[in-house]
């Protein structure tokens, strides 16, 4: 099945969340890559101040992911993601009109909230109206995502060269007509009973041992993909050479995008064959670990000197071969894991489980991020084989822990599907049709 097969196959509310996905990324990245720029030149902060501006808008993002899951779960998915897209867009506004710092940090919580908000929340309705289909669902998700980030920076330099604030006007009315758009055709979904406080929830959550299990050997899955933004882009630059290294950072992105892009419907229908994700997910974790490995294998192998194109594409192209490795992990085992959160879930706290996934791969992301960086400083540069080794052990560990839950039966098994005896019990169980009747009820 093409990804446009696919596509259509899904729920209409679910085909609207996805080029949601896309525009939304489009609209953040045409204007977050060049905020450093406009924070350090423009309003002339310093360094350390534009880092904690940075720093505020992700800590305001992952921190409360699980505030914006739970959310979800209380007052329905539908109304948070417009209230988070109603903030980002605010956000964005006052990035467009703020002058000084308090403005700036104002923009930055504001946008990184309501980040937390709408993320969660689109992620717990896909998995509940796609059903049987979540791991397509999440497929496409991925696919969509990736090209609004390749799209936004090619729209931001574009719009930049008439001023930052151009952009970020831009931005905010993307965001200001997607809220719009979600109100009017976004369907609402029924809310299901909740016993207890909010209290309650988050017990059920933190006490689900399975769900901590699978989450402790899926932590390194975002710590390592985030490697495309620090070991990967450090590794570009020093082999390319003086002069080439920011050809050589785009040109890691730009293959990195294409190959998620096009494969990942395929692999992920290749995979999705066999109705146990464990090995599925182990493979890809498994994969991205072997990455990092290649790129210190071949310095010293290709013996390529000079300052050419053609010499700096070569000593260039192991990075870029990693970074396709990676991507190729990813589409392995990405759709898998939110398929299996909202497994989890069931169909009360699909939201709370999103978000505390989530917040514990932040968190230890960045904890990753840190001492990966600190190793590097002190064991000759990001070409050598010490972080690779760091990075390749977390992923290689991750598969090695899957394929443990999967024998010990500790991950969902697949979608349960109802006998069909008749058309009347067929419209109400199947999740693919339920946008083709009039019945407003969740699958679940």
């Amino acid at each position: 099945m093409s990804g446009a097969d696919t596509f259509r196959a899904l729920p209409g509310a679910v085909r609207l969340l996805l080029v949601n996905h896309l525009v939304g990324h489009i609209g953040f990245y045409l204007l977050v890559p060049f905020l450093a720029d406009y924070l350090l030149d423009d309003l002339a902060l310093s360094a350390a101040v534009v880092g904690i501006v940075l720093g505020v808008r992700n800590l305001s993002q992952q921190g409360l992911f699980l505030v914006g899951g739970s959310a979800a779960d209380r007052l329905g998915a539908r109304g948070v993601i417009m209230v988070g897209l109603a903030i980002r867009a605010l956000g964005f506004a006052l990035f467009a009109v703020g002058g000084s710092l308090p403005v700036v940090l104002a923009a930055s919580v504001l946008t990184g909230f309501a980040g937390a908000l709408f993320n969660p929340a689109v992620r717990a309705f896909i998995a509940k109206d796609s059903g049987a289909q979540s791991a397509q669902a999440f497929a496409l998700f991925n696919v969509f995502g990736n090209s609004g980030a390749a799209i936004g920076p090619v729209l931001g330099t574009l719009l930049i060269a008439a001023g930052f604030r151009i952009s970020a006007l831009v931005a905010a009315a993307i965001f200001a007509v997607l809220a719009v758009v979600q109100w009017l055709l976004l369907p609402a979904r029924p809310m299901p009973a909740h016993e207890g406080g909010i209290g309650a929830d988050f017990a059920t959550v933190f006490t689900d041992r399975r769900f901590w299990a699978f989450t402790l050997a899926l932590m390194p899955m975002f710590a390592l993909q985030s490697q495309i933004y620090f070991l990967f882009t450090l590794q570009a630059q020093d082999s390319a050479g003086p002069g080439h290294g920011p050809a050589a950072v785009a040109a890691l992105f730009v293959v990195e995008t294409i190959a998620v892009v096009a494969l990942q419907v395929r692999v992920t229908t290749v995979l999705a064959r066999r109705p146990q994700r464990g090995p599925a997910m182990a493979l890809g974790m498994a994969i991205i670990g072997v990455a990092f490995l290649v790129p210190p294998a071949s310095v010293g192998l290709l013996g390529v000197e000079g300052n050419s194109v053609a010499s700096t594409a070569i000593r260039v192209a192991p990075v870029v071969a990693a970074a396709v490795l990676l991507a190729i992990g990813v589409t392995a085992v990405q759709p898998f894991v939110n398929e299996a959160i909202g497994r989890f879930a069931e169909t009360r706290l699909t939201g709370t489980y999103f978000g505390a996934f989530y917040l514990a791969s932040g968190l230890f992301t960045v904890v990753a991020t840190s001492v990966t960086g600190a190793v590097l400083d002190r064991t000759g540069g990001p070409l050598s084989w010490p972080p690779a080794l760091l990075c390749a052990a977390a992923g290689l560990l991750s598969a090695l822990a899957l394929m443990r839950l999967h024998r010990r039966d500790r991950l969902p098994g697949p979608e349960a599907v109802a006998p069909e005896p008749d058309a009347a019990s067929h419209a109400a169980v199947s999740g693919g049709d339920r946008d083709r009747t009039d019945h407003p009820d969740e699958r679940r």
